[in-house]
């Protein structure tokens, strides 16, 4: 049972809040089904809307679909962006990225606060907090869009362009929601994320807050199947061509090759799309998702060799061409190590457990990183359950998280990293 015994009246507003927040798109079972650009993702990105604006901020949407809540405590100063995302997989939970987003907003909150009391430190930089488009990428690929999209990785009009799987293009389903703006982002400083664990690390080493020191390297690849149609019961087994039973051989692969690297490899196939998809039909055609993840480069190297020696085998064993699309992929980079240490110093201020962990999954954070120097902390997560509707973390270490990133945020709206790289003219 949460204890809330010890919360002040700014911390219980903010549990308030993220209940509140899980209403919109909420399931039967506790979670949340709030894809990128739909109808509920609308309804919440409004409400974040409003109660930004109550407070006296100003909020954007930007050309790409972010959404942005900027306060302007020095005239013409650059930003320090601070958020996460409010898209969902479909029957998610509640807290994964929406809590940052949350949390970025209630600490900018606290600051613009403590801006005013009477003999306070002006601040070096603004403060901008950030609910990015599409980092899911369940409803349009690639995810962290709306990041890719400002740091310059990804077109504009490429990201617009996208489709779902129902041919609605990006730009369509923004408009539909009054959320596609003609803002060019803000000028960024700097950027902090506070995200949950999405692991069991933290929880099993009893730790609050997670400083994040670099990400795993991901290779993601979209694979087509082809095969040849045929009846499932009449056509003899040695005349078949089933790209529903080469694809089985690759999701088998993709386990086997994280099997061999005990680990040091995660492997997964995500989405499976079968044509005709009729009961009576061999499939003719299979498009896969499959992603390789290591925080050792040469693992992720040899796996990577290893599948595609795979493939050349599945395709005789099932008498089946496979068409390879690189989807998506980055190295292991780190997050700048001033920026870890500053955190680490906050923590220890705050009398906060804390200890050093590398990211398994891709964060808006991970793309900002490159451009500008970026903080990036963790909250556990309940039995390391994510993108599930039971996913869960404690009111007490949701309220430590809030501590910690207003912390953070102070520091850098001071100019603690004194970083020396901006972001150029935005998306």
């Amino acid at each position: 049972m949460t204890s809330t015994a010890s919360f002040t009246d700014q911390d219980l507003a903010f549990v308030e809040d993220f209940r509140t927040m899980g209403t919109f798109g909420a399931t039967g079972n506790g979670g949340v089904d709030r894809q990128a650009a739909s109808a509920p993702d609308g309804e919440q990105r409004h409400w974040l809307k409003g109660l930004l604006e109550e407070r006296g901020f100003t909020v954007k949407f930007d050309r790409a679909g972010n959404q942005w809540g900027l306060y302007e405590a020095v005239p013409g100063a650059p930003f320090v962006v601070a958020g996460s995302h409010m898209d969902s997989q479909p029957t998610a939970g509640r807290y994964d990225g929406a809590y940052g987003v949350l949390a970025a907003a209630h600490a900018a909150l606290r600051l613009r606060a403590a801006w005013g009391e009477a003999g306070a430190e002006a601040p070096k930089y603004n403060i901008a907090v950030v609910n990015w488009f599409n980092e899911e990428g369940s409803r349009f690929k690639p995810s962290m869009m709306g990041s890719s999209v400002y740091t310059g990785k990804l077109e504009l009009e490429t990201a617009l362009a996208t489709t779902d799987a129902a041919g609605i293009s990006v730009r369509d389903a923004l408009d539909a929601i009054g959320c596609r703006g003609d803002y060019a982002g803000p000028e960024a400083a700097c950027c902090a994320e506070i995200h949950i664990e999405q692991g069991r690390s933290m929880e099993r080493d009893g730790v609050t807050i997670g400083l994040v020191s670099s990400n795993w390297a991901a290779n993601k690849y979209e694979f087509v199947v082809h095969g040849e149609q045929a009846h499932t019961g009449s056509t003899v087994i040695e005349d078949r061509k089933d790209a529903l039973l080469g694809a089985s051989m690759l999701v088998v692969a993709a386990r086997e090759l994280a099997n061999l690297f005990p680990g040091v490899l995660h492997t997964s196939v995500g989405q499976l799309n079968v044509y005709p998809n009729s009961p009576v039909v061999v499939p003719s055609r299979v498009n896969l998702l499959l992603d390789l993840r290591s925080a050792d480069e040469a693992v992720l190297a040899e796996a990577d060799s290893l599948l595609h020696s795979r493939i050349a085998e599945i395709e005789v064993l099932a008498s089946v061409s496979v068409e390879q699309h690189h989807a998506h992929s980055w190295p292991v980079t780190p997050y700048q190590p001033e920026g870890v240490e500053l955190a680490a110093k906050v923590a220890a201020d705050l009398g906060l457990s804390n200890k050093a962990v590398m990211t398994l999954a891709g964060h808006d954070s991970t793309n900002m990183k490159d451009i500008v120097p970026t903080v990036m902390l963790f909250v556990p997560s309940v039995e390391g359950i994510s993108h599930n509707e039971h996913e869960y973390t404690t009111d007490e270490d949701i309220v430590a998280g809030l501590a910690m990133l207003t912390g953070v945020l102070s520091q850098l709206c001071t100019g603690a990293l004194d970083p020396n790289t901006t972001h150029p003219e935005g998306p």
